[in-house]
């Protein structure tokens, strides 16, 4: 099994190059990637694009979303679909405006507690606003680590889940360690992993040949890629 030390450098290396710019990629506003995040919710990237530009238009602030009507919200939602996601933002935005400082929590525990934030949102805002260590784990990083790490179970089942998510948090606790904060280590490698499933380590007819992991890859070894969907 590929050590987490040698993962970590060509993962963040890859990432510095091939790295796709998207608008919420450009700040640490924690609003604004937490908006970004929901609506990536079971939408592709390019179709969310055009509604978080107009969303950070209409709703540039906490404050903005928290004063505005139900229907507005779910207006400008419209189209999107899964509606429960932009009323629990709507929810979540209320309860921060009532915060003393109004501020976004900058910890996991209180990020949680946001209506309709589960663990991966809370690690992905965690660490690309604040560059906490904090581990992600959706359907793409769950791709990769499966396959390279050759995890066959499957990954909904409680005891592979509890790995991948400990193999997740090992790779950014030991990017915390391999840079100081000002190279924000946390948030890219989360964002690299990510990016890895999205673009290279494909559910179909992956590009193996550009993968920064290759070497280490089990899947690719054993030739069972297509084994780890």
């Amino acid at each position: 099994m590929a050590a987490i030390e040698a993962l970590v450098r060509p993962l963040l290396t890859w990432f510095a190059r091939h790295a796709r710019d998207l608008p919420w990629r450009r700040t640490t506003d924690p609003y604004a990637i937490w908006i970004s995040e929901i609506m990536l919710q079971q939408t592709q990237v390019k179709t969310v694009i055009p509604y978080w530009e107009r969303w950070m238009r209409r709703f540039p602030i906490v404050g903005s979303l928290a004063g505005a009507n139900l229907d507005e919200v779910l207006k400008l939602w419209e189209g999107l679909g899964y509606y429960s996601r932009a009323r629990n933002l709507h929810q979540a935005a209320r309860v921060l405006a009532a915060r003393p400082d109004r501020s976004f929590p900058a910890t996991f525990a209180e990020v949680q507690a946001l209506p309709g934030v589960g663990r991966y949102t809370a690690g992905a805002i965690c660490s690309m606003a604040f560059n906490q260590p904090t581990p992600v784990l959706d359907g793409n990083a769950i791709r990769v680590l499966t396959r390279v790490f050759g995890i066959a179970q499957n990954p909904r089942e409680k005891a592979a889940n509890g790995r991948l998510w400990t193999l997740a948090e090992s790779l950014v606790t030991q990017a915390s360690r391999d840079a100081p904060p000002e190279a924000r280590s946390c948030s890219n490698l989360n964002q690299a992993l990510m990016e890895l499933g999205a673009t290279v380590c494909t559910p179909r007819q992956p590009q193996c040949r550009s993968c920064p992991w290759q070497r280490h890859c089990v899947a690719r070894k054993t030739k069972r890629v297509s084994e780890f969907p």
